[in-house]
């Protein structure tokens, strides 16, 4: 089969090669990857920003879907032709996470999923809506599951409530598109008015330049009447977490989910505590999350926000657009 495999740290070391087809155990599938989409951690990792300890050569993404085309001898749930996405907290079944179900990431501690076939156990799937592509389903396994457990399952939205989005990345237009479908009023944020106009077609009540605004928590606080927002999802880490930390009001919710800007976080006690803010990290969410997530977009008729559809060939071109920044929504790349 044909993958890419990533040789040495650094975007230039992602090679197309090719290699053998793997086989499932009795507790497995084969799937026929379809379409995988990329996040910052793809990056990170691929350069070695993340962690330069990984063993390679490795096949890189964590973000996958495609079609069942073969099944181990113990599997039940599945059969082939069946279309599927692929959990990235692969032991994470519901509930809270624990360092047991932390172990298993795809395309961290497995083979990625940019190549042609991959081997998933038949507890790591989750059944694509029947309203979406494999190019659009390989888009919800991170960056959806990510926004559905920061606001669904952490902030617990509700209807009439206010979400803060920031930027146009993955999570955080899926954390507008969630944040509309449950009822709640969308305050978002960008630096490029072209960006900003787009954020509104797709259905934010506010937006604010935050290169006019470096200080858009009172942009945010102004709008709101002083209230401030519910929920935001923190997505650069040391520029932004103060003005996420000031943008919440009394009893908000701040998700830590992203750290493009820097991980070390400069953070106000005195905002946190006196509003009794919530701040969680998490890391994606469970196969429940996932799940409710898939049942979300199939209800709601919801399409997730593509930037651009790389072929696999091009699998250095995709990852260099993804790492400048300039992306409007989920890179992908078409495998099949």
């Amino acid at each position: 089969m044909k993958a890419i495999q990533q040789v040495a740290f650094g975007l230039e070391s992602l090679q197309l090669k090719e290699i053998p087809t793997p086989t499932p155990a009795p507790h497995e599938v084969l799937v026929k990857i379809e379409a995988a989409s990329l996040n910052y951690l793809d990056v990170a990792l691929a350069t070695g920003t993340y962690s330069k300890e990984l063993p390679l050569p490795r096949i890189p993404t964590s973000d996958g879907a495609g079609v069942v085309a073969a099944v181990g001898d113990k599997v039940s749930q599945w059969k082939t032709g069946d279309r599927v996405m692929i959990q990235y907290n692969q032991l994470w079944q519901n509930g809270q996470a624990t360092a047991a179900t932390d172990q298993i990431r795809t395309g961290v501690s497995t083979p990625g999923l940019l190549a042609e076939y991959a081997v998933i156990p038949e507890y790591a799937l989750v059944r694509t809506p029947v309203n979406l592509s494999s190019v659009e389903a390989a888009t919800l396994p991170v960056a959806g599951v990510t926004a559905w457990t920061g606001l669904m399952s952490f902030a617990g939205i509700k209807a009439g409530q206010t979400v803060l989005t920031q930027g146009t990345g993955g999570v955080s237009l899926f954390a507008m598109q969630i944040a509309l479908a449950a009822g709640a009023r969308v305050i978002a944020t960008s630096s490029s008015p072209e960006k900003l106009k787009k954020l509104q077609a797709l259905g934010a009540h506010e937006v604010i330049d935050y290169k006019k605004n470096p200080d858009w928590h009172e942009e945010v606080k102004r709008i709101t009447g002083g209230a401030g927002v519910n929920a935001t999802l923190d997505i650069a880490g040391a520029p932004t977490i103060l003005n996420s930390v000031k943008s919440v009001g009394y009893n908000g919710f701040v998700g830590l989910v992203g750290f493009i800007g820097g991980a070390q976080l400069p953070l106000d006690l005195f905002s946190i505590v006196g509003n009794y803010i919530r701040l969680q990290g998490y890391s994606v969410g469970s196969v429940q999350s996932f799940r409710e997530l898939a049942a979300a977009v199939a209800i709601n008729n919801i399409h997730p926000v593509i930037d651009s559809v790389f072929p696999l060939s091009k699998a250095q071109e995709a990852f260099r657009h993804m790492g400048s920044g300039s992306y409007f929504g989920k890179v992908v790349i078409e495998i099949s």
